[in-house]
């Protein structure tokens, strides 16, 4: 395990100004995959995370001490290894950061595990719904039930078959698997929501559905399932700051009650949630980012 030294000035009552040093545990990169054009795996070195993490939960990171805050859903963990896995998208500067790092590498900071774990009940079948990138969080939900016995339908959307990922890993911790692409070019031609909707129709009885993805494909997996009072649950992805509850920033409204994230989530019953107010929030930059001048790339992104 490796260590930093950081040394700042701070300031006590008494003794006025003097020089601080801090020691940090690094987080050694073990383990680094391109899965498609855009989306990176690491495995990462940090056994205090691993030994408590639990599906559900996230991490956040910071690069090097001039690097924002960022959550990401722990994909995998090994507590023997000591190490956790994450599965994320480079499309701003911090995980462009993240993604130009290489194995052996180190990255500042992780915090966690933060969050409340996912909570099953007494399931018997369930289908785990995923959508693009949120299929690396779908993973870990369909592995958890699949190796407590639950019968586990995945169902993993994608634009087209040049940006799949982890098809294998998904088959393995699923009874049935389901892809489905936008265009047709691999799997099942048509959205995750038409799949369910044939699935629920052809008689399948799911005690429960998980859906994780974009806030649109969580909504309308909630339509879905809401005719047929299938409970349903949901992973939300909302603004987040601190990650602890206290700035307020990944807030969201569930049965007509402010809840946060970071604390009382990331995972809601699907039905309670305002996901209207949802799409507004994460949309609260949007201008900003088009006009946003990328230090990393010098010039202006998303526009």
């Amino acid at each position: 395990m490796k260590t930093a030294h950081f040394m700042y000035e701070c300031k006590n009552a008494l003794s006025g100004f003097h020089t601080c040093w801090e020691v940090k545990i690094l987080y050694k990169i073990l383990k680094k995959k391109q899965l498609n054009e855009s989306i990176v795996y690491m495995e990462i070195d940090a056994p205090y995370v691993a030994k408590k993490a639990l599906a559900g939960q996230f991490i956040i990171f910071r690069v090097n001490e001039y690097g924002e805050r960022v959550p990401l859903t722990i994909a995998d963990y090994d507590r023997k290894k000591g190490s956790i896995t994450i599965i994320f998208q480079a499309v701003g500067g911090s995980t462009m950061e993240l993604a130009s790092l290489d194995e052996g590498e180190y990255i500042l900071d992780i915090a966690g595990p933060l969050g409340v774990a996912t909570e099953y009940g007494d399931v018997k079948r369930v289908a785990v719904v995923g959508g693009g990138v949120g299929c690396a969080i779908a993973y870990p939900q369909a592995k958890a039930l699949f190796n407590m016995g639950v019968s586990v339908d995945l169902i993993a959307g994608f634009r087209n078959k040049d940006i799949v990922f982890l098809e294998q890993e998904m088959k393995d911790v699923s009874t049935d698997f389901h892809l489905c692409t936008d265009d047709g070019s691999a799997g099942f031609h048509g959205f995750v929501t038409d799949k369910l909707k044939e699935l629920i129709e052809s008689g399948a009885e799911f005690d429960e559905v998980i859906a994780i993805g974009p806030v649109p494909m969580m909504k309308f997996v909630c339509k879905t399932t809401e005719p047929y009072g299938i409970k349903t649950l949901v992973s939300l992805n909302p603004i987040m700051v601190d990650g602890t509850g206290m700035c307020g920033g990944c807030r969201v409204t569930v049965d007509g009650k402010i809840k946060y994230a970071c604390v009382d989530g990331p995972d809601f019953d699907g039905h309670k949630v305002d996901f209207d107010e949802l799409m507004r929030r994460n949309s609260t930059y949007r201008e900003q980012e088009k006009a946003h001048v990328c230090r990393l790339t010098g010039g202006v992104r998303n526009a």
